[in-house]
């Protein structure tokens, strides 16, 4: 498996027969073999998530398929795309192109995924992310809390091959709860931090973080965009 961060929440995951290219927005992608098949995921509408600039992508492939956030809309697909477009909500479960692809309820918009293909598990988490803010309201960072521990109670048992999952430095001194939270429930072989703003630092933060204790050396470390990680 070849993983490639491209930008912000954005990756491309090769394996054998199929690639998997998640929250494009911009960037530079890694050369995909044309006889590869190309799930290209979006997980919700927000620019650093989603650009119309993925559906060109079928002007040269005929073997990509779309999988969307549903409230990204058909108004934004070029005229002749629906036939490879499937809108997704939160809480289904289907195959497309050999993948079995399961969606979770995002905690901010859209959906997160969790992808079996190829004897390999995926899990992108787009923004489904325990977002404690400092200043904001106590019942509501709590809420927030319950909301997240909620959704990854239904990863409970699960190892993923490869996690990717927001380590957003906005969040100040909880910059590190979805991590955690993802690991308190599932396991990841390796986690790619993600939604970091450019802040490379803040992934070594969590590597010393005490919170991270006994998993930190599956946080890869990434450098720059474009960067590859042979697992």
């Amino acid at each position: 498996m070849i993983v490639t961060y491209i930008h912000h929440s954005s990756f491309c995951v090769e394996l054998e027969r199929t690639a998997l290219l998640f929250d494009y927005t911009e960037g530079a992608l890694p050369v995909i073999p044309a006889g590869k098949e190309l799930l290209v995921f979006a997980s919700h509408f927000h620019g650093d998530h989603f650009s119309p600039d993925i559906f060109r992508l079928a002007d040269k492939r005929e073997r990509v398929r779309y999988i969307l956030s549903r409230e990204i809309g058909k108004k934004k697909l070029p005229g002749l795309l629906p036939d490879r477009v499937r809108f997704v909500r939160a809480g289904e479960t289907f195959e497309e192109a050999g993948a079995r692809i399961e969606t979770l309820h995002s905690t901010d918009e859209g959906v997160a995924f969790w992808i079996s293909c190829e004897g390999k598990e995926i899990y992108h988490a787009g923004d489904l992310n325990n977002w404690r803010w400092e200043g904001e309201d106590k019942a509501w960072n709590h809420n927030m809390d319950a909301s997240y521990r909620r959704e990854m109670e239904k990863l409970a048992g699960r190892t993923a091959d490869a996690a990717f999952i927001p380590l957003d430095p906005r969040l100040g001194p909880w910059f590190y709860l979805g991590m955690e939270g993802f690991m308190k429930q599932a396991s990841a072989k390796a986690l790619f931090p993600m939604h970091f703003w450019g802040d490379y630092g803040v992934i070594e933060a969590v590597r010393k973080h005490p919170a991270a204790a006994g998993w930190a050396g599956r946080v890869v470390s990434i450098h720059r965009e474009g960067e590859t990680f042979i697992l």
